[in-house]
């Protein structure tokens, strides 16, 4: 095989590789079955499961200051999203669903990767989303929370306590599987 034919075949087996971990990574929410991460565990990946929440204030697109440790008491459910992801376009309906169903025991978080205040507000009324979409300047929280993939999802419970992080997408039965282990049902 010549060094050209060699070069695209590396090319096609690249991009067929590429494309399988896509296809993989990518399925419909009720086709794939993801576990929780348990982030203490896994390096680079935090706060751990069963440790503190750490505290943050951001601001909501209504102007109202959010800060997580005056939501003590209730479940929060904090989502590390990005407009230009689309996991987390189709993730966010059912994350509404929720919010709206558990909103006496629940709290709804969308933590925003440090976009233009215009581009959030047009993906809130574009999907209709009602929740509190929280802007991060300089993506400190994300940091701070150490997001390494969209939508991440961080369930906190009454006490403050990290009790699941989830990476990737979250079907509406894997959201309510977690929020069931921490006493939400309705």
């Amino acid at each position: 095989m010549s060094n050209r034919g060699s070069i695209l075949a590396i090319m096609l087996g690249t991009a067929l590789v590429g494309l399988a971990l896509g296809l993989a990574f990518f399925r419909a929410p009720a086709e794939r079955e993801a576990a929780p991460v348990d982030s203490s565990s896994t390096p680079g990946l935090g706060p751990g499961v069963g440790s503190s929440a750490p505290d943050f204030e951001l601001t909501s697109l209504d102007g109202d200051r959010v800060r997580l440790s005056a939501l003590q008491g209730r479940v929060v459910l904090l989502n590390f999203w990005a407009t230009w992801c689309d996991p987390c376009r189709l993730e966010m309906p059912d994350l509404q669903t929720r919010a709206d169903r558990f909103g006496d025991q629940l709290v709804v978080l969308g933590i925003n990767f440090d976009e233009p205040e215009a581009d959030v507000r047009a993906f809130q009324e574009e999907l209709g989303l009602t929740f509190p979409l929280l802007l991060d300047p300089g993506a400190k929280v994300q940091q701070l929370y150490r997001v390494v993939g969209y939508p991440t999802s961080v369930f906190v419970d009454e006490d403050g306590i990290v009790r699941f992080t989830h990476v990737g997408i979250m079907s509406g039965d894997q959201i309510d599987r977690y929020l069931a282990e921490l006493g939400v049902t309705g």
